[in-house]
C-alpha cells in the first residue's frame, strides 16, 4: 500500500513582515563622500564584485525562504539596515528567487558615516505607499561633536486596503560602551513617539509597525521608553532567552537586538482589518555556523579581515499577521 506524502496545511489570508539586518550590504565601488573603502577590491576586505554578487544571492534566497514554517509566501514587508545606496536595493530585489515577487523598495541616504543605511522592500500586489521620508536622529556624542547616525525610515502605506504606519531603524551603536551610548537610543525613542504623536492628531486609531536593529534588547531602557505610555506591545520580549535563542550573539550569549513591535490595534478581530497571529526568529540551520566555536551563531560574511562567504551576522526576524475578510 503506498500512503499519500504528507503535504503542510498552511492558513489562508497570512502575511510575513520582517526585519534582517543585511551585515555591510556595499558595492564594490569607493564612495568618496564615505568611509567605504574597506569594501573595494584593495581595501581591507578585498571586496569584488564576485563577492558582492554571491552575498546578493544568499540574502535573496533567504528572504524568498523567511516565515516559511508557517506561510508559504514570502514577506511582503522586509525592513533592512545596513544597506549602503539605492544601488545595491534595486540590485538586491532583482536577484532570484526574489526578482519574480513583484517587490519595489524605499531607501534615503542617511548621513552615517560609513554609509550604511535603512531602506524598506514592498511587494507592490499587497502594499500601496501613500508617503515616505527619512526621520533625522540629532544627536551629539560626549565630545559634544555631531554622530553621523542613521535616520529613522519611515513610510505610511495602505496593507491590503489597510493603513499602516512604520518605521525603519538601525539605532546608535554600543561600540562606545552601552551604558555610555544608552542616551542616544533613549533619544531615538523618543522621537519615534514625538511622530506618533503628530500621526495620531489626524489619524488617532493609527495601526504602528516598528522594527528594526535596535541595539538593544527588549527589556533595555531605550525599548521600555518606547512603549512607555503607548499604544505599542513587542511580541519579540518573550523570544529573548539569552543561553538559548536570539538574532546575534556577542560573547557566546544570545542577544535580541532586532525586533518588530506592534501597536494594540493589531489584537483586535474587525473585518477588512490585520490580526497578529505570530512572531519569531528565522534562525534556520543554513543560516547557522556548521562547526568550530561558533557553531549555532549566524554565519556571517566576514570574521575581521577573514572572509567566510556566510549571509548575515544577524537572523532576520519577522511577524505574521492575518487578514480578516
Amino acid at each position: 500500500m503506498r500512503f499519500p506524502l504528507f503535504r503542510k496545511k498552511y492558513k489562508k489570508h497570512l502575511f510575513t513582515i520582517a526585519f534582517y539586518n543585511l551585515e555591510n550590504l556595499f558595492d564594490a565601488e569607493d564612495n568618496e563622500f564615505t568611509l567605504d573603502e574597506d569594501f573595494t577590491p584593495k581595501g581591507f576586505k578585498k571586496w569584488t564584485p564576485k563577492k558582492y554578487r554571491r552575498k546578493l544571492a544568499k540574502l535573496s534566497r533567504t528572504i524568498a525562504k523567511i516565515g516559511s514554517s508557517a506561510n508559504k509566501y514570502p514577506p511582503v514587508l522586509i525592513g533592512v539596515a545596513e544597506v549602503e545606496n539605492e544601488s545595491v536595493m534595486q540590485d538586491l530585489v532583482k536577484t532570484k528567487p526574489i526578482d519574480q515577487y513583484h517587490y519595489s523598495f524605499i531607501h534615503y541616504e542617511s548621513p552615517d558615516e560609513r554609509g550604511i543605511d535603512t531602506g524598506l522592500i514592498y511587494n507592490q500586489k499587497y502594499f500601496e505607499v501613500i508617503t515616505s521620508k527619512p526621520i533625522p536622529l540629532i544627536v551629539d556624542n560626549l565630545n559634544g561633536e555631531r554622530d553621523t547616525t542613521r535616520d529613522i525610515l519611515y513610510v505610511c502605506g495602505k496593507l491590503n486596503g489597510e493603513k499602516v504606519h512604520l518605521f525603519v531603524n538601525h539605532w546608535p551603536s554600543r561600540r562606545d560602551g552601552s551604558d555610555s551610548t544608552e542616551y542616544k537610543r533613549i533619544k531615538a525613542a523618543q522621537v519615534i513617539k514625538e511622530e506618533m504623536r503628530a500621526i495620531e492628531n489626524e489619524d488617532p486609531s493609527a495601526n504602528y509597525i516598528v522594527m528594526g536593529d535596535f541595539n538593544d534588547d527588549p527589556r533595555s531602557k531605550s525599548i521600555q521608553t518606547l512603549l512607555e505610555n503607548t499604544s505599542l506591545h513587542n511580541p519579540m520580549e518573550k523570544l529573548h532567552a539569552p543561553e538559548l535563542r536570539g538574532s546575534a550573539s556577542y560573547k557566546r550569549k544570545w542577544i535580541l537586538f532586532d525586533q518588530i513591535i506592534l501597536s494594540h490595534s493589531f489584537y483586535n478581530y474587525e473585518k477588512k482589518s490585520h490580526s497578529f497571529h505570530t512572531a519569531n526568529i528565522f534562525d534556520d540551520e543554513f543560516l547557522k555556523e556548521l562547526k568550530g566555536k561558533y557553531k549555532g551563531s549566524p554565519y556571517r560574511t566576514y570574521a575581521g579581515r577573514k572572509y567566510l562567504g556566510g549571509y548575515s551576522d544577524h537572523f532576520p526576524v519577522y511577524i505574521i499577521l492575518k487578514y480578516n475578510s
